[in-house]
């Protein structure tokens, strides 16, 4: 009997269900690394996945109603591609779902300095998706911030006109420089014209728990540092400028467990959380929370 249902159902219907069922359960219950693949795969590549099977079911449909035929099978297949192009609405953003990472579970975090020394913006930022949408929803940046600084969100070209373009960017941790760029172009705002995701950037193993904190969209040639460099919180790493994936001049920063020198994908790492200290309010900033540093030694 049990055979028999296989049959109807289709034994690859079945192998596509088990794998499904099992990214879910990764993402859920097993997390980490397998967490941040599987969450990708169900968000990138099974849509595609999903696409095609429907293309190819929408032609065997036409086949079956011209020779007169029902088949349970392309029915069951029909309601997996379904299935598998799902999450392609959370990819969009037209569903906002978090990765399904806990704060309390996510360990370990750090707690940090404020990577600037004047009146900041935080343009996204915090736990909830609603206050870090572009972040929240992959695994890698789940508690990532944009950092801007009055003015910002102005619909101006030039560079020069937005208030955190050239600020000196402090290193906020202690740890070892492992990757540095500098030489790509700053676009102009609202561009697509980018080389890289990332831009100019410099990424740091921290001393005091071996996790990586990731600094993106520096400004060109601003970059002092190098690999290898031990740095501490107020050694100054660069300059805030627009390359890279960028809508304006900000500061990208993040937490991350795995070496981002050695990931296949930015998007495949663990997050994990992010704190600030010696500033006023939450130590996990939301958006539009203004922050204003307290520790004047940066300065």
């Amino acid at each position: 009997m049990f055979k028999k249902l296989l049959r109807k159902i289709g034994y690859l219907n079945c192998v596509l269900i088990g794998f499904i069922l099992l990214l879910w359960l990764s993402v859920f219950f097993i997390g980490d690394i397998f967490g941040a693949y599987s969450w990708t795969i169900l968000k990138l590549v099974l849509p595609i996945i999903g696409a095609l099977g429907l293309l190819i079911n929408f032609v065997m449909f036409i086949i079956l109603i011209v020779k007169k035929k029902r088949s349970l099978k392309l029915f069951i297949n029909v309601m997996i591609n379904i299935v598998l192009i799902f999450p392609i609405l959370m990819t969009m953003n037209i569903i906002l779902c978090a990765y399904p990472n806990s704060i309390k579970h996510a360990q370990p975090s750090v707690t940090v300095s404020w990577p600037l020394t004047e009146k900041t913006v935080v343009g996204w930022g915090g736990n909830s998706v609603k206050d870090n949408i572009p972040h929240a929803t992959w695994a890698s940046e789940r508690w990532a911030y944009d950092l801007v600084m009055e003015p910002y969100n102005i619909n101006s070209d030039s560079n020069e006109d937005y208030g955190i373009w050239n600020k000196e960017i402090y290193s906020p941790v202690s740890g070892i420089v492992v990757a540095v760029s500098g030489d790509e172009a700053d676009i102009k705002p609202g561009s697509e014209n980018f080389i890289s995701m990332e831009g100019n950037h410099v990424y740091i193993k921290i001393k005091e728990t071996g996790t990586y904190l990731l600094l993106n969209h520096f400004k060109k040639d601003s970059v002092p540092v190098e690999v290898g460099d031990h740095v501490k919180p107020g050694d100054v790493l660069g300059r805030v400028g627009n390359s890279g994936s960028s809508s304006e001049p900000h500061l990208h920063i993040h937490h991350q467990r795995q070496d981002p020198t050695k990931v296949i994908h930015p998007v495949l790492a663990e997050g994990l959380p992010l704190f600030f200290k010696d500033i006023n309010g939450d130590l996990m900033p939301k958006k539009d929370s203004v922050i204003k540093p307290q520790n004047t030694s940066l300065k």
